[in-house]
């Protein structure tokens, strides 16, 4: 069992900064790769990033590439996503995901055994 919990969600303007945390509980948090995902009002839960259990390999949606990064502190069991010049288009909640335990990677919900509960991130422009 993995329980996730995001903070670092906030109201902020077009070009700012934000880092969104995402701490986990659970012995198998080091052996799933983690992943994050946004949902704006309307719309699916779409795939932003996700990072290897080995911490040698990360994957970005083509629109946050260059713009946000994904990192992981097993000792700590945290995700972090460093979210850099923001843009209302990032409007949404965005919420933390364990994939499969062994499993290399993730790219969808389907990969997801465990989610956190969200958390709000508003871009003002």
């Amino acid at each position: 069992q993995v329980q996730l919990a995001e903070s670092g969600g906030g109201l902020v303007q077009a070009g700012d900064s934000l880092r969104l945390s995402c701490a986990a509980s659970g012995r198998t948090f080091s052996r799933r790769a983690m992943g994050w995902f946004r949902q704006a009002p309307g719309k699916e839960r779409d795939f932003v990033a996700a990072i290897s259990w080995t911490r040698d390999r990360t994957v970005y949606e083509d629109s946050v590439k260059g713009r946000f990064t994904l990192s992981r502190d097993n000792a700590k069991n945290t995700v972090y996503l460093q979210m850099n010049s923001l843009k209302s288009e990032d409007t949404a909640v965005y919420y933390c995901a364990a994939g499969k335990i062994f499993r290399t990677g993730l790219s969808g919900p389907d990969d997801c055994d465990y989610w956190g509960q969200g958390t709000q991130v508003t871009v003002s422009s």
